[in-house]
Parts: C-alpha cells; sequence; structure tokens
C-alpha cells in the first residue's frame, strides 16, 4: 500500500481502543476484516471486496454486449458492490474501440438485462462515467475531429514494454469557457441515465488522466480563463459535473473516483497530496456517497512503486465511505480495513482473473494468474469469462 510498519502501527493506535476491541477478541482476530459486512449510506454491503472499473473493450459500437450478462453476473456476490468499466457519456468521450456508453436509448436498455442480472444475485452496482478528454485520436472522434480537452497539448505515445509504440493521440483542442456546460450537462444526463438503466448510483470518473484529471492536473492545465491557474481554479469543472450530478440524481447516489498522485499519460501534478485533499474537502460540500482514491504507489500503473505519500490524510478528510483502490493483496486489503485506513477496497486485476474474488480471500485459497495479453481483445469468452472458478475447472454458465 506504501505505508510502512512503523505508519501502520501508528494508524491502529490512531483509531484507539475502540477499533481493537471490535477486531480483537482473546488475542486472536475474529473476522476477515475485508469479509466483515459494512453499511455505505443506505446500501448494506456485506464484504469490503469492490470491483474495480475495468475497462474491457467488449461493447462493440459503444453498445454493451448480452456477453456482459455473464461476465458481471460471475463476479457478482450477495451485497457485494460491482462498479463498471468506464462508460462514456457522449460521442466525443472515447478513445479506445468498443468501450461502452450510456448517452443513448440503445445504450440505456443494453445495460438494463446487465443491471438486472447483478440485482438478481443481489449485488450493488455503480455505473463510472467518463470522459477521455485528450486521451483520444480523431479516429475515435465524430466526423475525424479533434479530441477535447483543457490544453491543446497533447499526451505522449503510449510505449509498450518492448519500445514498441501501442498507441498516439491526436492534438486536442483546447475546450472554450463557453463549451463547458455542455459537457457538464453530458455527464448530468448521462448519469440520469444510468438511473433509469437501474444502476444504484454512479461513479465519476475523475483519475487517470482523462478529461476531468487533465482539469485538475497543473502538468496539464495551461488555461487562464476560471477554469485554470489555481488549483480552486483548477478543480472547478470537476465540481461542477460533481453538482450537476448530485442535483439530477441526489447525493446517495454519487462516488467520485480520484488518482492526484498519478502520472497516467502526462497528467501529473506539482503538488499532488494538497489536490488530493482539497477535493477531499470540497466533495464533503456534496455529501456524496463516496470517495474512490488511487494509491500514491500507483504512479503509472502496473507495478507498485515506493513512495513517502499515503492517502490517510485524505481518508481523514472525507466524510462519507472512503474506497482504496491499486495494487492491493489479500494481506494489504485486511490491513486497510482492519486499521481503519479504508472503509474498502477495490480490486481490479485480481477480481478480472478470479471472479469469486471474495470467496478465495475467505479461504485464502490460491489465485489464479491474469492473463495481460487477453485483457483488451474484443472477443467475447477468452480472457472474460474464461478464468476458472475455485470449485471447478470451468466458469459457471448459463
Amino acid at each position: 500500500m506504501g505505508e510502512s510498519k512503523t505508519e501502520v502501527e501508528s494508524i491502529v493506535r490512531e483509531e484507539g481502543e475502540a477499533e481493537k476491541n471490535h477486531l480483537m477478541a482473546g488475542g486472536a482476530v475474529t473476522s476477515i476484516p475485508l469479509l466483515t459486512p459494512y453499511k455505505m449510506g443506505k446500501l448494506q454491503l456485506s464484504h469490503r471486496v469492490v470491483l474495480a472499473p475495468l475497462t474491457r473493450q467488449r461493447s462493440y459500437n459503444n453498445v454493451p454486449q448480452p456477453h456482459a450478462i455473464l461476465y458481471y453476473s460471475q463476479r457478482t456476490t450477495k451485497g457485494g458492490l460491482l462498479i463498471t468499466e468506464a462508460t462514456g457519456v457522449s460521442d466525443t468521450a472515447h478513445g479506445l474501440p468498443h468501450t461502452p456508453g450510456i448517452w443513448t436509448e440503445e445504450q440505456v436498455e443494453a445495460w438494463r438485462p446487465i443491471v438486472d442480472a447483478v440485482h438478481a444475485k443481489g449485488g450493488v452496482f455503480f455505473c463510472q462515467i467518463w470522459h477521455v478528454g485528450r486521451a483520444s485520436s480523431s479516429e475515435f472522434q465524430p466526423n475525424g475531429q479533434a479530441p477535447i480537452s483543457s490544453t491543446d497539448k497533447p499526451p505522449e505515445a503510449l510505449v509498450g514494454p518492448d519500445g514498441a509504440v501501442q498507441m498516439e493521440f491526436t492534438p486536442s483542442r483546447r475546450l472554450k469557457t463557453h463549451e463547458i456546460p455542455q459537457i457538464v450537462n453530458d455527464f448530468r444526463i448521462s448519469a440520469r441515465n444510468a438511473i433509469e438503466a437501474g444502476f444504484d448510483g454512479v461513479e465519476i470518473h475523475g483519475a487517470h488522466g482523462y478529461l476531468l484529471d487533465q482539469f485538475m492536473k497543473d502538468q496539464v492545465n495551461d488555461r487562464t480563463d476560471e477554469y485554470g491557474g489555481s488549483l480552486q481554479n483548477r478543480c472547478h469543472f470537476p465540481l461542477v459535473v460533481v453538482e450537476a450530478i448530485v442535483n439530477e440524481i441526489g447525493a446517495d447516489k454519487v462516488g467520485m473516483r480520484l488518482s492526484p498522485f498519478a502520472d497516467y499519460m502526462n497528467s501529473g501534478d506539482s503538488n499532488p497530496e494538497a489536490l488530493g485533499l482539497y477535493m477531499a474537502e470540497a466533495l464533503n460540500r456534496y455529501s456524496i456517497l463516496y470517495c474512490h482514491m488511487v494509491e500514491p504507489s500507483m504512479i503509472k500503473g502496473g507495478e507498485k512503486a515506493e513512495t513517502p505519500h499515503s492517502l490517510l490524510p485524505m481518508r481523514r478528510a472525507f466524510n462519507g465511505t472512503f474506497i482504496a483502490a491499486g495494487g492491493y493483496d489479500r494481506e494489504d486489503g485486511n490491513r486497510a480495513i482492519a486499521t481503519n485506513y479504508s472503509d474498502l477496497v477495490a480490486y481490479g486485476r485480481f477480481f478480472l482473473a478470479n471472479p469469486d474474488l471474495p470467496r478465495r480471500f475467505e479461504l485464502n485459497a490460491p489465485l489464479n494468474k491474469y492473463n495481460r495479453a487477453t485483457m483488451y481483445i474484443p472477443d467475447p469468452v477468452i480472457g472474460y469469462t474464461d478464468y476458472p472458478f475455485l470449485d471447478s475447472t470451468t466458469p459457471i454458465s448459463e
């Protein structure tokens, strides 16, 4: 997680004897912290293991497909929280092939049976809504236009471990001040559409170098209007989006994902701790349900890096449910819950490869290894619904 043994011990001391008494009885841990129940607003969760939002690129023509019914229902437990893959708010919001949207009636109708399948198994389901901003190219934009952003500077091309270029980006177009309310409205309408599709709420994607993050980070935002310059101005657009969605569907149905320490696609900040703390405190004004933050150790994605930073100041500042994500395993997750570092822990690659992840954590069973080569292929089965369950060599099918 990035915190030392000494820091974890100090967290336990600061949380006081009441927390330790809750966790300990007769000198032994009475339960697996990750598998203890939790009340998130009006929603009763049976455990703390969350399916993180995971781009899967299997929604052909930006429309969710029937094979997603099996994928999400496989990973559903009664009282478990699932967050969808990032879902576009408009026809300008995409930067990858076959990612889903929720701005058209066709897309809303396609999501309904997927949501119904999760609810049929007792799961809690939130839709993550996003706009990629400059992390796109003209081939994914209507009429081949330039992607939009806080800036006209494109990110550097993505290069794989072998040095080969994986993705290049078209130079972006800086959004004009008067255009920003339209983007806010796209988020608002998509949030309403998600509720109409049956979702329990939405998670606003404000992380990982996408549009809202491009406004927040001073490495990207070079604007001189009211949406640029100071920290408060840079966070203004994302907070206007939050306010619009809260007004549309209610604060108890809204979460937000942030990655203040990350530098995905050249979207870094000179003072990430100040950014994270400011956003955590600002979100309190809207009383949203949860804040979902990515660990400081996950600077570029992939493997964890050593860091002196921690999410603890943000966790203490935010009044609602706090979700931590980024490189967690079973031991790290249990420690995060036991020390009150986080309320819930989101798992990505482990949940992708282990549809029965909470059960495996319960039994401390071996985990399937994820296959990176099949994570983003458009196949409706391979690398998607074919990972085996613990009690079978083949996944449960319907």
